[in-house]
């Protein structure tokens, strides 16, 4: 054996080692969190990741390949994510609400904290349509609008553990709250009309709100809207005076709860 295929047999043996190592790993993954849900623990904890990426660059201090071993921590780690949320979920999270609620805010803080893949509806559209959605109600009118978000909920029933942040009018359609329960969980984010008035009150693309940005006008919208939101809800999360950590724990302990309900 030449020194060639001396070093290609201990780097085979490396891989072995590696391997062996993150399939442990992903095990230790799911074992902590029957763990966290046996003794009624948070699930979220992105403390311990902090502490992660810290124990990581004192050991990666001075040495070589330093950028190369932290991109394959950094995919480690995002792949440990994607283990729990598809424990957690396997369907995907339909996050419904006015606008202010703090869809937006949600959806982004789950992506991170379990790299969840996120489809934002309106966003989504707009970038379809090449036009703001101000720009397409007044070329197409609202029912063209109302029609492309229902055309989009019926596609995302080829996906699972998705967090769809909804537009708030979707749940108004019927027909959108059949096609979230297909494959998913519907979750209503509420927050009061004076936190939606700070929320928006310097946003432009917001059609409905643009010449009436006051509390007593989403207030009384917000009532109108109350009565199909709380139907199509499958759990109600209020989003008042709350962190993103604890919407989004109080979020998971109460899908898990209802699911275990059923």
């Amino acid at each position: 054996m030449n020194q060639l295929e001396v070093l290609r047999e201990s780097l085979g043996q490396c891989d072995e080692i590696i391997l062996d190592a993150l399939l442990m790993r992903n095990r230790i993954v799911e074992d902590i969190m029957v763990y966290k849900e046996a003794n009624d623990l948070p699930v979220l904890q992105p403390e311990q990741e902090v502490k992660q990426k810290g124990w990581l660059e004192a050991r990666m201090e001075g040495r070589r390949h330093k950028k190369e071993v932290n991109d394959v921590f950094a995919s480690i780690i995002q792949n440990s994510k994607r283990i729990q949320s598809r424990n957690l979920f396997n369907y995907n999270i339909f996050l419904i609400g006015f606008m202010g609620a703090g869809k937006s805010t949600i959806s982004d803080y789950l992506k991170n904290v379990l790299a969840m893949d996120v489809v934002e509806m309106d966003q989504c559209i707009v970038e379809r349509q090449g036009m703001s959605i101000s720009d397409i109600f007044e070329t197409y009118g609202e029912e063209y609008f109302r029609e492309l978000e229902t055309n989009l909920l019926i596609e995302m029933q080829s996906r699972s553990n998705v967090v769809v942040s909804c537009g708030g009018g979707v749940p108004m359609r019927e027909r959108n709250v059949v096609e979230m329960k297909k494959n998913g969980r519907v979750v209503l984010l509420t927050a009061k009309p004076e936190t939606i008035l700070e929320r928006v009150k310097d946003n432009h693309d917001r059609p409905l709100l643009e010449n009436n940005k006051n509390v007593s006008f989403i207030a009384d919208l917000l009532e109108k809207r109350r009565e199909k939101y709380e139907a199509a809800a499958d759990i109600v999360v209020e989003t008042d005076g709350k962190s993103e950590l604890e919407i989004c724990e109080e979020l998971i302990h109460r899908l898990r709860e209802a699911e275990a309900n059923k």
